[in-house]
């Protein structure tokens, strides 16, 4: 009886929502500094190339961006009918039913939460590393770390439309950069830049399989498929979310492919192969010392900050994300209400952001207590949970898209191809692109095949755990959700 009226509370109590007037290059710039163009660049681009199939690794960023055109195509076609944010929590639970939908949720927490942890450990030891570089002293890790989660609370706390900015600017110098350095490129006239490296080992041929460059490919998409999570906050969603989109797929796909291939044009296609395994055998940066090579010293330094300054926007973009998931799930009484509060004057689920930012300090606190190396403990763990996270989410979207059409044939005529013909083939590619991420786990890890396999299960896990352990109240708030009746705002005052 008394869960039943505390049910019935739940389900009659009015909800927050957020607001904000993000127009389509808002959410791109939020979305696309998730991915960290210049990190990937730096780091993705080099293990696709040395471990995947040398020359053609370009082709492994082209065909990703196409598995991803697809999956936006249903994604798309499906946001009009979605009404509340929450990016594939919603989707999922639109189109598959309330407990798979908080099963979404959970795997969504896990994955943002490591990816976010991760590129804090990556951070700190870059920030480290440039920090002796330049002769200054040797600090460890997360003390840089804990600098930039100080930065991001402060903004994630305020305004979205401030972080929105930021990574505006922190975005366009960090692709400009890039951009720069690939004309540089394409324009000398002198060739290739094997002559900086003291020994380049013999052409061999023997390519690393296509499938390992398109695992490093999708492992720099991740973040793009957030448009959603900013729906109530889109000046108007239902042109906005599907325009950022796919214009951040388009962005995102576009520099990675021709990056790379310019990484490749640089070396010549016969080497770029040995080159970029040497790099990673050897250490050194092999994108770093392309710049300078082709640019000069002055550019490569500012690559180098801008390095950082990727960082920093990428786990703002992260911290943005889950700070907004978490205020979703509040509203469905799946986290406790005070994750739904909304600030009186930035308009920002603060309570939410500040949680983030609390959790964020005791992860960073006990990796730093652990030992762990930032870079292969930190990152690559992370990474790899992750990305087999982000792969899954995809996937269950894509199959509720294709559920969703089919008991709607309604919403589906004259859509057909759009509802359920290329939902059906982004499902089979992403199946295979979760395939090759399982099969070849410990390339994204770093680590052994037993500890990879544990952090391979925990997305699974979460899944599991979110399907068994619903509440009832959270299962009408859902069931409300998939029945087309958006919950009712409550006034913020």
């Amino acid at each position: 009886m008394k869960t039943s009226q505390a049910c019935s509370t739940a389900l009659s109590s009015q909800h927050n929502r957020l607001s904000g007037k993000l127009g389509t290059a808002g959410i791109v710039f939020m979305v696309v500094a998730a991915a960290a163009p210049l990190t990937v660049v730096n780091g993705n681009t080099p293990l696709a190339l040395g471990l995947g199939n040398g020359a053609m690794a370009p082709l492994g960023f082209l065909f990703a961006s196409l598995v991803l055109f697809l999956f936006s195509v249903g994604f798309v076609a499906m946001t009009p009918h979605v009404k509340e944010a929450g990016a594939f929590f919603t989707y999922v639970g639109t189109g598959l039913g309330p407990r798979a939908g908080q099963a979404t949720a959970f795997v969504a927490l896990i994955a943002y939460t490591a990816i976010q942890l991760g590129i804090y450990g990556f951070f700190g030891w870059a920030a480290a590393e440039a920090m002796t570089t330049i002769g200054g002293p040797s600090l460890p890790w997360w003390l840089y770390a804990g600098g930039a989660l100080v930065v991001v609370a402060a903004l994630g706390y305020r305004d979205i439309e401030l972080s929105s900015k930021v990574l505006a600017v922190a975005l366009i110098l960090e692709i400009g950069v890039v951009i720069v350095m690939n004309a540089f490129i394409v324009l000398e006239p002198s060739g290739s830049a094997l002559g900086i490296l003291p020994a380049v080992p013999a052409a061999t041929g023997d390519w690393g399989p296509f499938g390992i460059a398109v695992l490093f490919s999708v492992t720099g998409f991740i973040g793009f498929e957030a448009t959603a999570v900013f729906r109530d906050e889109a000046r108007d969603p239902n042109r906005t979310i599907p325009r950022a989109t796919y214009w951040a797929v388009f962005i995102i796909g576009g520099f990675y492919t021709l990056s790379c291939w310019c990484l490749v044009y640089a070396w010549g296609p016969d080497t770029v192969h040995a080159v970029a395994n040497d790099y990673l055998s050897n250490g050194g940066n092999m994108v770093l010392d392309t710049a300078r090579f082709y640019t000069g010293r002055v550019l490569t330094d500012i690559m180098e900050v801008l390095l950082l300054t990727s960082l920093v926007a990428c786990i703002l973009s992260f911290h943005n994300i889950v700070a907004r998931y978490q205020f979703v799930l509040a509203n469905f009484d799946i986290l406790p209400s005070v994750f739904s509060k909304v600030h009186h004057s930035h308009g920002s689920p603060h309570v939410s952001s500040l949680i983030q930012s609390a959790s964020a300090l005791v992860l960073v606190a006990l990796c730093a207590l652990s030992g762990a190396s930032p870079l292969v403990g930190v990152f690559g763990s992370m990474a790899g949970i992750a990305t087999v996270g982000m792969v899954l989410l995809m996937l269950l979207t894509s199959v509720a898209t294709v559920v969703f059409f089919y008991r709607s044939p309604s919403l589906a005529q004259g859509r057909v191809v759009t509802t359920r013909v290329i939902p059906v083939i982004a499902c089979l590619l992403l199946t295979f692109i979760l395939y090759l991420v399982l099969g070849n786990f410990t390339q994204v890890t770093g680590l052994s095949v037993a500890v990879s396999t544990v952090l391979a299960v925990i997305p699974i896990g979460a899944f599991v755990i979110g399907f068994i352990a619903i509440r009832e109240c959270s299962k009408r708030q859902l069931d409300a959700l998939i029945g087309g009746e958006p919950m009712p705002e409550r006034a913020v005052h």
